[in-house]
């Protein structure tokens, strides 16, 4: 008997008595370049990676609500409309919020964010001003009105905030209750992208919503802020004929001034 064989016999006889015994061998290293499938790593909960973004893009992820997750190519992340209810799944660098409701500000910030931003004066002595420039992103804003809940006017009670990612510009609308006029429009310029509500009672009724929407004229334009699936079914009808509509299966979206839709078009991402 050659000497590899007779090794060969004695790793297999050591292989039949461990299972004999109830022993399991054990497992081969994996290689360096193999994730493994060791249990004790399933608790450490290992980052996603996303794809690197390119200048003049952004990734959007509907939170819920009126919150998203906007994401620049420099690594900033902001969060609209941050209340102590819907919140990212991570500390955002920007936090935008609205007075209107509870779940549209936060009493409690977390203290990691670097730039808390309501867009109502603190004071209450007029609107409020915010034009930041952090990283690759520039945040403005452009006060509105709101109904108080005694049926009056809170006058400069919110603000419209704009994202300027290098040539991209998404205009997120808040708790708007009223249309927009000539020096409102002035104030946005441009806007690629629009974020708006769609509820139809607690903000702008469909119909005034829908006039917004066409004096805007975003290239894409993503619905929030409504209250089940028959609230965003409701609008989406009114729709018909102005709009193709693209409905997503996941809440993220990544969007770049050169890949925009060559046509306005609504697009729905999961959430309510």
């Amino acid at each position: 008997m050659n000497l590899s064989r007779t090794f060969g016999l004695l790793a297999f006889a050591g292989i039949v008595l461990s299972a004999a015994l109830g022993f399991a061998p054990a497992p081969a290293r994996a290689q360096s370049n193999q994730p493994g499938c060791r249990p004790e790593m399933a608790s450490l909960g290992p980052p996603i990676h996303r794809a690197q973004l390119a200048k003049d893009e952004a990734r959007l992820t509907f939170v819920g609500h009126a919150t998203f997750l906007i994401e620049t190519p420099g690594g900033v992340k902001i969060a609209t409309d941050y209340n102590d209810y819907v919140r990212p799944p991570v500390t955002p660098d920007i936090a935008t919020m609205n007075k209107a409701h509870s779940t549209h500000n936060s009493r409690n910030p977390d203290p990691a964010i670097k730039h808390v931003l309501p867009g109502w004066d603190l004071s209450g002595q007029g609107a409020a001003q915010h034009d930041l420039t952090f990283g690759d992103v520039r945040v403005r804003n452009v006060p509105t009105n709101i109904r108080t809940y005694e049926g009056g006017t809170d006058y400069d009670g919110n603000s419209i905030f704009v994202f300027e990612i290098g040539e991209l510009c998404i205009a997120h609308l808040g708790h708007l209750h009223h249309p927009l006029e000539p020096g409102h429009l002035r104030a946005l310029g441009r806007v690629d992208i629009v974020l708006f509500p769609v509820d139809g009672s607690y903000t702008l009724d469909q119909t005034g919503m829908l006039d917004v929407l066409k004096s805007i004229q975003a290239r894409v334009m993503i619905p929030m802020h409504f209250f089940g699936g028959g609230t965003l079914e409701r609008f989406l009808a009114r729709t018909q004929g102005l709009w193709p509509v693209e409905r997503r299966e996941q809440p993220t979206i990544t969007l770049g001034k050169a890949t925009l839709p060559a046509t306005p078009t609504m697009i729905v991402l999961p959430g309510h």
